[in-house]
């Protein structure tokens, strides 16, 4: 009896080593997962066996334990799905839902799997937090991981490891110098001095922030524009302050300096003021500086200048993608700063020869667009006016030849397809920009599809916005109706397929003369990309970010939000995938793209790639469905 029982435990203790190398049984408390381990069983599989049929109630939760199973779809003859190797889990949506087993899943070589019953699954998940997390947000909770595991291999300080999510009123120093509206501006000033702070805040009787001056204000504001120092400084203020509220994080504040090139950010509680936080209190956390960057961009004189500022940039965006900030905030960040780099080129070229007194707007197109720009971008702009002589149109186009020479010294390759302002065919005025958007969608051919892919994730850069919002309104009211163009929109876009594999774990591609891998923009994030544009144009939204559109466009069609939000993680991570991948190629002096080997990744990042992809399919199974005109 005692060897028996010696026997058994040993066993119990072998089947424990062997989850906790896998999410989330690494995570779990000993004692949870000992109770697990006593409830499961080991079941043998011979290959091609089937272990659920399509259809049937599930009495189970299966982890493989050595061997692979594969998904087939339904109805779809032996088209299989995805892989599940080692560590992985099914069918989680099934048990949680209470419903049918959507896949068929078949044993791809001889197999072991554990079994735990399906009332132990749903006494596990009320039992420990960690799992019911991990079954409910599988993504988000194996992204977490992976996150923590970037951390660890670039060996940050103790005190970065969350330095990105702390709330920012823990940056609040002292109490923020506030002043009424009428207050005389000379002793605002000297409030500043005695105070030894870069900002006052003007506020209302209730403390609801009005406007800001800080000391870059002073010099254009005041010295320079000759203002009395017995004016109100109402007079000078930036009104309408850009705020965030006191609970935000430390990336959330990053993102609004970029996104607004300020570096004071006023924070409230219920609309009250309760402190001011600059650029120079987040990053005195580590040697970092947005404002070093933003101010030397906004500083400079000559456009040969900004080149290494594009430098900078790209350092600053390895600095925090080496200390673990997400995907999301880390290329909104890039793309701001890039937005202000590519500003001050306009502004500067502007000045340099007159140009005609004509209202226009540059447009930034596809991934500068949508604000998604990662480490290797080129460029994708155009031009808008509102009417203009041959000769007014020859000058902008002359005007937007030297920004485009310009951006390119500054690391953004022209585009090779010649989609630039500069081009005849992308300058035009807003009347014929509604003709050449009303010609693709009447049309609705591949070339078409093609450019609508591109153009209609335009946002306004530089120049008169009314100009662009004008353009977007037109356009989210033109193709709603537009059934036919969005059905082949749709189709187009199944065209690129997350590659999930049958024998490997993914389906490799060769681009010329290179080794098979996979790549990680055109089948990885232009299904994410191309779903959300199609679903946004539908619902009339005018956001042009991935993330945003799903999420805008779930709210019209009461899509849950669980879902929607595994979509946007699992956008984000492919993302972070390029990101990284690019910085490791930058690091070594390699040329940038978005090619990866999926053998050298480690096992967690395959399974999250893995589970990406999946939700991609997902997402693209919705879009299908609701396109079916």
């Amino acid at each position: 009896m005692v060897a028996t029982d010696s026997f058994a435990n040993s066993m119990q203790q072998a089947t424990l080593d062997a989850l906790r190398v896998h999410a989330p049984f690494s995570d779990m408390t000993q004692a949870d997962l000992a109770w697990m381990v006593k409830r499961l069983s080991l079941v043998y599989f011979p290959q091609e066996m089937t272990l659920l049929d399509a259809g049937g109630a599930p009495d189970g939760l299966f982890i493989v334990r050595q061997g692979a199973i594969e998904a087939e779809a339904p109805g779809q003859g032996d088209t299989r799905l995805l892989q599940l190797n080692a560590g992985e889990l099914f069918p989680l949506g099934a048990l949680l839902a209470g419903r049918a087993v959507a896949n068929r899943y078949v044993a791809a070589s001889d197999c072991f799997c554990f079994r735990l019953a399906a009332a132990d699954f749903h006494a596990l998940l009320e039992r420990s937090r960690t799992f019911s997390d991990f079954c409910t947000r599988r993504i988000a909770s194996l992204l977490e991981h992976s996150q923590r595991a970037v951390q660890s291999e670039y060996a940050l300080a103790q005190d970065d490891e969350r330095r990105f999510s702390r709330p920012v009123r823990s940056l609040v120093q002292q109490p923020p110098l506030t002043a009424g509206p009428a207050t005389r501006l000379g002793d605002a000033l000297a409030a500043m001095d005695a105070a030894q702070v870069g900002s006052v805040v003007v506020c209302d009787d209730a403390g609801r922030p009005l406007g800001i001056l800080t000391l870059k204000d002073v010099l254009k504001r005041v010295t320079l524009a000759g203002v009395s120092l017995d004016a109100p400084i109402a007079a000078v203020m930036s009104a309408a302050p850009a705020t965030l509220a006191s609970t935000a994080t430390v990336a959330e504040a990053l993102l609004l300096m970029a996104r607004h090139g300020i570096h004071h950010v006023p924070l409230v509680e219920d609309g009250r003021l309760i402190g001011v936080i600059s650029e120079k209190d987040v990053f005195a956390l580590r040697r970092l500086s947005m404002q070093g960057i933003g101010g030397a961009i906004a500083r400079a004189g000559d456009p040969a200048s900004l080149p290494a500022l594009a430098q900078s940039i790209g350092a600053l965006a390895h600095s925090l993608l080496a200390q673990g900030m997400d995907a999301e905030n880390l290329t909104a960040i890039l793309s701001g700063l890039n937005d202000r780099l590519t500003q001050r080129v306009i502004e500067l070229e502007a000045r340099a020869a007159p140009l005609p007194d004509v209202p226009w707007c540059w447009l930034a197109l596809g991934s500068e667009g949508r604000m998604e720009q990662t480490l290797a971008t080129d460029q994708d702009n155009a031009l808008i006016y509102r009417h203009a002589t041959a000769t007014e149109r020859a000058a902008l186009l002359a005007f937007a030849e030297r920004v485009n020479q310009r951006l390119a010294a500054c690391g953004f390759p022209l585009c090779k397809g010649g989609i630039m302002a500069s081009n005849p065919a992308w300058c035009l005025s807003a009347e014929d920009w509604r003709a050449t958007f009303a010609n693709w969608i009447q049309r609705g051919d591949a070339p078409a599809l093609l450019h609508a892919s591109i153009f209609f994730d335009f946002r306004p850069l530089y120049g008169t916005r009314e100009l662009s919002d004008e353009l977007r309104a037109w356009l989210n009211g033109s193709i709603q109706n537009q059934r036919l163009f969005l059905r082949h929109m749709a189709e187009n876009a199944l065209a690129h397929r997350p590659p999930l594999g049958l024998v490997r774990d993914f389906v490799l591609s060769s681009d010329g003369g290179e080794a098979p891998a996979l790549d990680l923009k055109l089948n990885g994030i232009t299904p994410f990309v191309d779903a959300a544009r199609i679903f946004a144009l539908y619902a009339g939204v005018d956001a042009t970010g991935t993330a945003a559109r799903l999420r805008a466009a779930a709210q019209r069609w009461n899509l849950a939000a669980d879902t929607v939000e595994s979509w946007v993680a699992a956008f984000h991570f492919i993302q972070l995938l390029r990101l990284r991948h690019q910085h490791a190629q930058q690091t070594r002096g390699e040329a940038v793209g978005n090619r990866i080997d999926p053998d050298a990744l480690n096992a967690l990042d395959r399974r999250i790639l893995k589970e990406a992809f999946r939700q991609g399919r997902k997402l693209q199974g919705v879009m299908e469905r609701y396109f079916e005109f």
